[in-house]
């Protein structure tokens, strides 16, 4: 258990998976099962506490859209998970790096709206979230999941 100078925590060093998956429903699918499967193995428990099913819900809105908004044709996304002290980073790249997401609304949102109550999911289910550029070709988002 590592923490920097300024208190954050840090990973594992052994305690990490990183992979590309294809920028499919069917790699959104995966991203999702293998951060159950990863997730309850570090943490030596069920499948079906309350930690993995934040991580599956959170992975699998981050992987969706990384398919539905961050995807061009040909290239894959990657899912990164990195174990901490205290919690679970859940890192997807995709290749759209100038879309970002979008902040989610604060208040009520319209009910019969179709779509947009993903990064809402991911805002209750994860300690924090958020989203980075480091070159221009990737943008990555991340959030992490509390343990306990």
């Amino acid at each position: 258990m590592k923490q920097q100078e300024d208190g954050r925590e840090t990973s594992f060093p052994d305690a990490g998976f990183s992979l590309r998956l294809s920028g499919t429903p069917r790699g959104a699918r995966l991203a999702r099962t293998l951060a159950v499967q990863h997730v309850a193995e570090w943490c030596g428990g069920p499948y079906d506490t309350d930690a993995v099913r934040a991580v599956a819900l959170v992975t699998a809105e981050l992987a969706s859209n990384a398919i539905t908004h961050g995807r061009l044709p040909g290239r894959d996304f990657r899912l990164t998970l990195r174990l901490r002290t205290r919690s679970v980073r859940i890192e997807v790249t995709d290749t759209r790096p100038e879309r970002l997401p979008p902040v989610p609304p604060a208040g009520p949102r319209c009910p019969e709206a179709d779509s947009g109550r993903g990064l809402l999911l991911v805002e209750a289910y994860a300690d924090r979230w958020g989203c980075s550029t480091l070159d221009a070709w990737t943008k990555t988002v991340w959030a992490e999941v509390r343990l306990s």
